[in-house]
């Protein structure tokens, strides 16, 4: 059995060739997709500003094997990014991930008297 490794994948993209119907969505619902719904999630969580309704990202936690790596981990988000946009009618484009890979990152911790 082979290890197991979590990612947090930033998925970021342009929006392009959005309908009316799809940019006047995307406005409408702004509001719950600033800031503060930025998470990671396996489903995925979208954010983007409103103005200009330019460019968006998107978070996802992405459990697979380490030998797959970091690539396959953008991979995976990447797909789920598409698939749900896509999903929601919504057009993009130029998808680009950001991964961390949870299990190799170093954690520096501050000695108690530095605190």
């Amino acid at each position: 059995m082979s290890e197991r490794h979590t990612y947090r994948v930033i998925v970021r993209g342009t929006w392009d060739g959005l309908t009316e119907q799809a940019r006047a969505r995307l406005l409408a619902e702004a509001a719950d997709h600033g800031m503060t719904s930025m998470r990671f999630t396996q489903e995925g969580s979208l954010s983007y500003e409103p103005s200009p309704l330019k460019h968006f990202s998107m978070r996802y936690v992405v459990v697979s094997d380490a030998e797959d790596g970091e690539e396959m981990a953008a991979a995976i988000a990447e797909d789920r990014a598409e698939t749900a946009l896509r999903g929601l009618g919504y057009g993009f484009r130029a998808l680009r991930s950001t991964v961390t890979d949870l299990d190799t990152i170093k954690i520096n911790h501050k000695p108690a008297s530095r605190r």
